[in-house]
C-alpha cells in the first residue's frame, strides 16, 4: 500500500446530488399504515416509498390541498 495517493484526476462522485438528509417528522398513524401496506405489496421499505412520493410531488410542483382547514 502506498503512503500517499494522488486523487487530482479522480472523477467527481455522480451521486452527490442525490444525498439525503436525515430528519425527524411527525406523520399520523393512518399515513404510516398506508405506506407500510404499500411497502408489503411492492417490497420497498415504507420510508423509501414516502421519500419517492414526496420527491414526485416536488418534481411535479404539486400544491398542498388543505382539506382539514
Amino acid at each position: 500500500m502506498k503512503e500517499e495517493y494522488d486523487f487530482s484526476d479522480a472523477i467527481k462522485n455522480p451521486y452527490t446530488k442525490r444525498l439525503r438528509q436525515q430528519i425527524t417528522i411527525n406523520i399520523n398513524n393512518e399515513a404510516v399504515a398506508y405506506f407500510k401496506a404499500q411497502s408489503a405489496e411492492v417490497g420497498i421499505p415504507y420510508q423509501t416509498l414516502i421519500n419517492l412520493y414526496l420527491s414526485d410531488c416536488a418534481a411535479q410542483g404539486r400544491k398542498l390541498h388543505m382539506s382539514w382547514q
